[in-house]
């Protein structure tokens, strides 16, 4: 074959494309045994070598797109066998997974006899609507948790205290204002909703085909609008807000069976031109976090974020954990080394892509061994699922016990991941 022809021929139909839709399997194959079999000049096995690594990317996230994928049901966080492997751990008390699981049933927003302080027609987490943050916060987490409850439990007043507040909100709420912290608001909160009629959905009979198509519409109208907004705009914020628009923007397209979203949070997660990134908010050489310089806390809820983002992927059969070479879990030892004590972790001044978050001389203390429940679930999966080690997080673990409530993640850890 003429090198030269080949060369253009690369060049030309654009195989390692990112943005393509379709990748034709059969020719890359053909081009793979050329470059195995000819000698083939400079040019081409440096283009070769230099688009090498993002052709396998695209093998990875795209060659699904010849046959429209097919989502799991529910699939976000936890399976059917996963929730009946919960059950079980209730029912024979199989420690410590069951001690996490008592800190959730003892939690007010867990009851079923919880009393909502809503619904609202606006909610805001600023701004004039500010008042209403606590109040919908503690409703949607209570959606949340008694979604959780009902499936390991079986107790069906779980599953209508549930589905009573998220009907209310659909019935009642209106808009989110487009304040500083809307995306936020519909990442941390349109998250709890999302997964709760995830689980009502495919679990239980009593949601009616109203109710549903009420909730759904709420989800499309007037919590997606709010993230979409966020990705068409440039980089403005810490990494934080990335993932967990991204996390609901996931979890959105898995409700929605929309193939598309799902690409594109598996792309953003990847490829985004923002902090909150897997390559952006992780540093590959020592794991320092974007937010390091700012305080430890935001550097736990960005962390919490990606996990979640990896845990809902690998649940519907894609590997994100182990992008750049595991970095999620060298995001992770860098920031339990530093919480649990450690002054000697490297830290560098950090250039971020908004431009706006340079000016961190040095590793911030703020919130210094104020652990969040967050470790559990990448430890699940980078130790115990993949035999990887993770000494500063087993560390952190053991020192935290087990993992209770937090209003921003999903929490219970010990118990929610315990499974396979």
């Amino acid at each position: 074959m003429n090198h030269q022809f080949l060369y253009k021929k690369l060049k030309s139909e654009n195989y390692y494309q990112i943005n393509k839709n379709v990748i034709s399997l059969k020719r890359f194959s053909i081009l793979l045994s050329l470059f195995s079999n000819h000698t083939l000049n400079s040019k081409i096995v440096c283009f070769m070598k230099r688009t090498f690594s993002t052709i396998t990317f695209v093998i990875t996230t795209t060659c699904c797109s010849i046959a429209q994928k097919t989502f799991v049901h529910p699939g976000i966080l936890q399976n059917k066998e996963d929730f009946e492997h919960l059950y079980q751990v209730v029912q024979k008390q199989i420690q410590p997974a069951y001690s996490s699981y008592l800190l959730l049933r003892d939690n007010p927003r867990a009851s079923a006899n919880y009393t909502m302080n809503g619904p609202f027609e606006t909610i805001s987490r600023d701004g004039e609507f500010s008042y209403t943050k606590p109040k919908f916060e503690a409703d949607l987490s209570a959606a949340y948790l008694n979604s959780i409850m009902w499936m390991v439990t079986k107790d069906e007043s779980h599953a209508r205290k549930s589905l009573d507040i998220l009907d209310a909100y659909a019935l009642k709420l209106r808009t989110i204002p487009p304040t500083n912290d809307a995306p936020l608001l519909a990442g941390l909160e349109g998250f709890k909703v999302v997964y709760a009629t995830e689980v009502l959905r495919y679990t239980y009979k009593g949601i009616s085909s109203q109710q549903l198509a009420r909730i759904t519409k709420m989800i499309t109208g007037i919590f997606q609008p709010v993230l979409d907004t966020f990705y068409h705009v440039p980089a403005y914020t810490n990494g934080n807000w990335g993932g967990i628009v991204t996390k609901t923007y996931m979890a959105m397209a898995i409700f929605l069976n929309n193939e598309a979203m799902y690409k594109k949070a598996i792309d953003f997660y990847y490829n985004g031109r923002d902090n909150g990134t897997i390559r952006n908010y992780i540093d590959g050489d020592t794991g320092q976090i974007q937010e390091s310089g700012r305080d430890q806390g935001h550097c736990q809820l960005g962390l919490g974020a990606l996990a979640t983002i990896c845990e809902i992927a690998y649940h519907q059969g894609d590997d994100l954990y182990s992008a750049l070479d595991n970095r999620l879990l060298k995001g992770f030892e860098y920031v339990a080394r530093y919480n649990l004590g450690d002054d000697d972790v490297p830290f560098r001044k950090w250039k971020d892509m908004s431009g706006r978050y340079n000016n961190w001389p040095v590793i911030s203390s703020i919130g210094r061994g104020k652990f969040q429940p967050v470790y559990f679930m990448p430890y699940h999966h980078f130790v115990l699922r993949k035999g990887l080690s993770m000494p500063y997080t087993k560390m952190v673990i053991e020192k935290m016990g087990v993992e209770d409530f937090d209003r921003d993640q999903p929490a219970f850890g010990t118990f929610l991941f315990s499974g396979k």
